[in-house]
């Protein structure tokens, strides 16, 4: 659990994570002025993960999945703000390049299509000047192929597409909290991933290099098109730091009231009405 996440504080990390139907009684925590900025942050990798870190944000990793439902659970009750889905996307809109960000008005995965918080979203909108303002697409899988990526674009109107957001948006759905989603762009959508990149995401939330090395020495054909994909994620990566450090602590909500955050509309499906699964 360590290793998956970071908090505030250690009693709010014990507290989310209660099961507090187990006990039968309200748990005990730390005054709720204390912790009434925190912000939920859920993203795909480990340098994903460092740079949401920061004062009043809690990170998950996409590989937490039940630790983000039980804490969401509670969450609400002790004062969160909401939970943000951080961290790089594809491209689907073709004038986006890498280092684009994308600020979503909507989620959209094949149950359902969920609108961001108004506000929260506005804010980001305003402190990340030349935005993109669009849908973001969630997905399972890793989508690769620039063909597929311009049908996704054209049948859904998404300008990105990640494999975190779709998960925040079930979980906010299901637990009544606000949530909005922010994204960089990293490969756009001409791009074609390399198997060789595909492999390094691995099952974990590390890159897996000896897996990366393996494939372009059976495929040494990839290295000029792994070599742009590197550079590319360079610049994504300096953009999410430069643009995690505008936003500040809370991820930029410090200022707002938590009556300003107005819980999101749940959709009228199953998945509102269930937490997530593992």
């Amino acid at each position: 659990m360590a290793s998956q996440a970071q908090f505030v504080g250690a009693s709010l990390v014990d507290t989310l994570l209660a099961d507090s139907e187990d006990t039968g009684h309200a748990l005990d925590i730390a005054p709720a002025h204390h912790h009434r900025h925190t912000v939920i942050a859920f993203v795909g990798m480990a340098f994903e993960a460092k740079i949401a870190a920061g004062p009043g944000v809690l990170v998950f990793s996409r590989h937490a999945r039940r630790e983000l439902a039980m804490a969401a659970k509670n969450a609400a009750r002790h004062g969160c703000r909401g939970i943000v889905s951080f961290g790089v996307a594809g491209g689907l809109a073709a004038d986006l390049r890498p280092g684009d960000w994308v600020v979503a008005s909507s989620i959209v995965e094949s149950e359902a299509t969920r609108a961001t918080d108004a506000v929260w979203s506005g804010r980001l909108r305003d402190a990340i000047k030349g935005c993109r303002h669009a849908p973001i697409i969630g997905s399972d899988t890793p989508i690769a192929d620039p063909a597929v990526k311009r049908s996704l674009h054209r049948t859904t109107g998404a300008a990105a597409v990640d494999m975190e957001s779709h998960v925040v948006a079930r979980v906010a759905a299901a637990h009544g909290l606000s949530f909005t989603a922010l994204r960089v762009i990293v490969d756009p959508a001409d791009r074609t991933i390399p198997p060789a990149a595909l492999r390094g995401m691995g099952s974990g939330p590390h890159a897996d290099s000896l897996a990366v090395l393996r494939d372009l020495i059976a495929r040494p054909s990839q290295l000029s098109l792994l070599i742009r994909v590197s550079l590319d994620a360079f610049i994504a990566r300096a953009e999410m730091q430069r643009i995690r450090q505008l936003l500040g602590p809370h991820f930029g909500l410090t200022d707002l009231a938590l009556t300003d955050l107005p819980q999101s509309g749940l959709v009228q499906d199953d998945l509102a009405q269930a937490a997530v699964a593992p």
